[in-house]
C-alpha cells in the first residue's frame, strides 16, 4: 500500500507536473501565429509578447478568457521573465534580438517566455499540492513523513541537509519537497546520458 508521502511524490513527479505543463505550452506555441521574425517597433514587440503570454495562459490553465490581453499586466509578466533570463535590462536585450534577428529573433524570445511559463506553472502546481498535503497532516504525521523521506532519499541529498539529526532538512521540509521533482528530473537526465 502506498504511503501518504508516496502518493504526494507521485502527484508531484516530473511526469505529472513539468511534462504535462510543458505539453500544454507546446500546444499553445503550435497554435500561436508568429507574425514576423524581426520588427523595428517596440510596440509591435510588446504586443506580440503580451498576446503570446495571454494565449499560453489560456491554454495551460484551460480557461477561456473572453477579454483580450491587458497589455500593462501581461507586459509586466513578460518583463519579469525576460529580466530573469537576460539580466536587469532583459526586456531591452530581448527587443534587440528581435530587432536584429540575432539568436533566433522573435521565435527564440517566445521560446524563452514559454520555458519560463512552464517553470512558473509547474512550480505553482507543485507548491499547491505540497501545501495541501502538509497542512492536512497532524504534527506526529509530519514528523513521520520527514523520517520516511529521509529513509528513502537520504543517499540523494546533500550531506549538509542530512548531517546530525537532519535538522536543516526538517526545519524547511516543504522546500525540500518542492525541490524533489527537480532532483528526480536531474537524476533521470543523468541516467539517460
Amino acid at each position: 500500500m502506498e504511503t501518504k508521502l508516496g502518493c504526494l511524490l507521485q502527484s508531484i513527479s516530473p511526469e505529472v507536473t513539468m511534462d504535462e505543463v510543458s505539453a500544454r505550452v507546446d500546444k499553445a506555441m503550435n497554435f500561436f501565429e508568429v507574425p514576423y521574425a524581426i520588427t523595428q517597433k517596440w510596440d509591435s514587440f510588446t504586443d506580440v509578447l503580451t498576446r503570446f503570454t495571454w494565449h499560453v495562459q489560456r491554454t495551460v490553465l484551460r480557461i477561456s478568457l473572453e477579454s483580450s490581453p491587458d497589455p500593462r499586466m501581461d507586459w509586466g509578466r513578460c518583463c519579469e521573465m525576460l529580466i530573469r533570463e537576460f539580466g536587469p535590462n532583459g526586456d531591452k536585450a530581448a527587443f534587440e534580438m528581435v530587432r536584429t534577428g540575432t539568436e533566433g529573433g522573435l521565435l527564440h524570445i517566445l521560446r524563452v517566455v514559454a520555458r519560463r511559463m512552464i517553470e512558473e506553472y509547474a512550480g505553482n502546481e507543485i507548491q499547491a499540492k505540497i501545501s495541501h498535503f502538509w497542512y492536512s497532516l497532524s504534527v506526529d504525521e509530519q514528523f513521520s513523513v520527514m523520517e520516511e523521506y529521509l529513509e528513502k532519499y537520504r543517499h540523494l541529498l546533500p550531506p549538509e541537509l542530512t548531517e546530525g539529526n537532519a535538522l536543516r532538512l526538517k526545519a524547511d521540509f516543504t522546500k525540500v519537497l518542492e525541490k524533489h521533482p527537480y532532483m528526480i528530473r536531474r537524476l533521470s537526465e543523468v541516467w539517460r546520458k
